[in-house]
């Protein structure tokens, strides 16, 4: 099994209307994740969360900075999220 460590599942969805290849979240990702959750107390890091579940999962957008990031519409980067959250295993499971 240790030959399978870094390999990645990858789906293609819409974002734009284009299409984007994201990437399974890997266990160390998901981790990551919830420590910037658990991280934010009293101040609001939805996007700082946000920027790194795109830029960890969707190839092509780790060179993106979070003011590049800003300037997608919200509503498309929330989608896209989801997206990348549902096909990592964690969030809702669509039927």
């Amino acid at each position: 099994m240790k030959h399978l460590i870094g390999k990645k599942m990858t789906k293609k969805v819409k974002f734009l209307g284009d299409e984007v290849v994201i990437n399974k979240l890997t266990v160390a990702q998901v981790m990551a994740i919830q420590e910037l959750t658990q991280a934010s107390g009293e101040k609001d890091n939805s996007m700082e969360i946000l920027s790194f579940v795109i830029t960890n999962a969707v190839e092509g957008a780790e060179e993106l900075s979070s003011s590049d990031i800003e300037q997608f519409p919200l509503e498309e980067l929330s989608r896209l999220s989801s997206d990348i959250l549902e096909f990592s295993g964690l969030g809702n499971v669509k039927k």
